[in-house]
């Protein structure tokens, strides 16, 4: 039997919305969470906090908008202070991943699977964290 490890937690940061996935204890696949929609950044951190310590995550990952070219821009930057913060409030090592086709991917995905518009901006956040959480533990 494979020993179990500390959940990953994958977060999509958006202004509006935080898009989440999980993984599975024994890091093979990654769950969709529902979004967490933003309030402030205190409020924000609670909740994170929260869920890191009921869901027994041990590493948090963080999608980095890098640009297409590979360099990072202001949002990368926000992101990163953002990762910061979360890394002090939950004592928890965050890393950051490349995010850059992501959300595109979890775009084309929803698109070809028929969900209304309406729909589809909800879910894209956490497809995106997701696919983002699949491609960090298929390098493991």
């Amino acid at each position: 039997m494979t020993p179990t490890q500390p959940r990953i937690l994958a977060l999509d940061l958006g202004k509006k919305r935080i898009g989440l996935a999980v993984s599975d204890p024994l890091r093979i696949t990654a769950q969709g969470l529902p979004n967490l929609v933003r309030i402030n950044k205190r409020t924000d951190l609670a909740a994170l906090e929260s869920l890191v310590k009921q869901r027994e995550v041990g590493l948090i990952l963080m999608g980095n908008p890098i640009n297409m070219r590979g360099s990072e821009g202001r949002q990368s930057g926000w992101v990163r202070e953002f990762g910061a913060e979360l890394e002090r409030w939950t004592g928890l090592p965050v890393t950051f991943w490349d995010e850059r086709l992501t959300s595109v991917e979890a775009g084309r995905v929803l698109r070809s699977s028929g969900i209304s518009i309406e729909k589809r901006a909800a879910a894209v956040d956490r497809l995106s964290a997701v696919i983002l959480l699949q491609s960090y533990l298929d390098t493991l």
